[in-house]
């Protein structure tokens, strides 16, 4: 099959956008788009290209005092009803339009059209963002090759609706236990039930008070959260165990170790496993190329209430913000659909920034 990423479609960010959409990319199934991203690429003078998987790596190397990364992931949640895309007056319909085809739209469309840019540029085009962290392709090149990942500045191109959404929350999740002791349930009196022990728990998290913390003008809200019961034996038996999965999204002045303190404080008395962590990552608005990015967006930025891979960079000591024209409510949804008019403000807003 011919390589749809033509000229004419590349030119246009948002005929790129339904081009994108309609090449299917559920994760680990970026193969096809992989490849059709890195053939356009190999054939731009001002890129090297490398590839690692299906994550497609292209990069200026002009000499800039400062280097940039744009990354966006290639792979969307399964299709719900909602393949290929269809428009709708301003809008575009269809799964990965929001979260985030067309966040990578913009990248591929800057790499191509911005020969010249007033930083150099790292672009990332990554596979399995939606999935388990492993297979993440931002997680592979970090541990196969951290230097493609070296920048001053990161911008992740996740749906944010137009606005900055600066850092991101941490995340963490825990079984938290009660315990009991069996007995035939028509002798209930022998046992104790650990379904029952499980209100102590879930009354704690009903008074949790959580918190809100302002950094660098950016409010994040904590939340801690039950998320899935599972207990019982049988339909006879008294239980002796019943696990509670809580989710804590914590704001990213906790550090993952602070996070877990506090969620054992919260819990005290209790067995309490940490299952997954991530840490949150500040809102990094001190960078030179930030300031410039936000006076190109013209708009005060927010922080970001979810985990991205902001954090990845974060951790790595390179700030980094997210942008990009999706509504992160319509992520997943079978309704997922952009505006029009979102993508071609950001498109220009990117390119008034890179342009020299």
């Amino acid at each position: 099959m011919d390589n749809p990423l033509t000229p004419e479609v590349l030119a246009d960010p948002v005929t790129l956008t339904r081009v994108l959409v309609d090449i299917e990319s559920v994760s680990r199934n970026e193969k096809e788009l992989a490849g059709y991203v890195e053939e356009v690429l190999r054939k731009v003078p001002h890129l090297s290209v490398s590839r690692l998987g299906n994550t497609v790596m292209a990069r200026t190397d002009l000499g800039r005092d400062q280097r940039i990364v744009l990354a966006g992931h290639l792979d969307t949640v399964p299709i719900n009803n909602n393949f290929p895309s269809e428009l709708r007056g301003d809008l575009i319909y269809g799964c990965g339009t929001s979260d985030m085809k067309s966040g990578v739209a913009y990248a591929l469309h800057l790499a191509v059209m911005v020969p010249n840019p007033r930083y150099d540029v790292t672009y990332f085009f990554y596979e399995a963002e939606e999935i388990e962290s492993r297979y993440n392709g931002l997680f592979l090149v970090s541990e196969a090759h951290p230097e493609w990942l070296d920048a001053d500045f990161a911008v992740l191109l996740e749906p944010t609706h137009g606005v900055v959404e600066a850092g991101c929350q941490g995340t963490m999740r825990s079984l938290v236990s009660t315990l009991g002791r069996r007995a035939h349930s028509a002798r209930s009196w022998h046992g104790v039930n650990a379904i029952h022990g499980a209100s102590e728990v879930l009354r704690r998290l009903n008074e949790y008070q959580a918190r809100t913390v302002t950094i660098d003008g950016c409010a994040y809200r904590e939340g801690m959260n039950a998320v899935r019961i599972s207990g019982g034996v049988a339909g006879n038996v008294v239980p002796d165990r019943c696990d509670i999965e809580v989710n804590f999204r914590f704001a990213p002045d906790r550090t993952v170790a602070e996070a877990e303190t506090h969620l054992r404080e919260v819990f005290a008395g209790f067995d309490v496993v940490i299952t997954d962590s991530a840490a949150g990552a500040l809102p990094g608005l001190g960078a030179e190329p930030a300031r410039e990015f936000l006076a190109a967006v013209g708009e005060a930025p927010i922080g970001k209430l979810g985990w991205t891979d902001v954090a990845r960079f974060a951790a790595m000591g390179i700030p980094a913000l997210n942008f990009g024209p999706g509504d992160p409510n319509l992520a997943h949804h079978p309704d997922e659909h952009v505006e029009i008019s979102k993508v071609r403000d950001g498109a220009a807003t990117l390119h008034r920034w890179l342009a020299a």
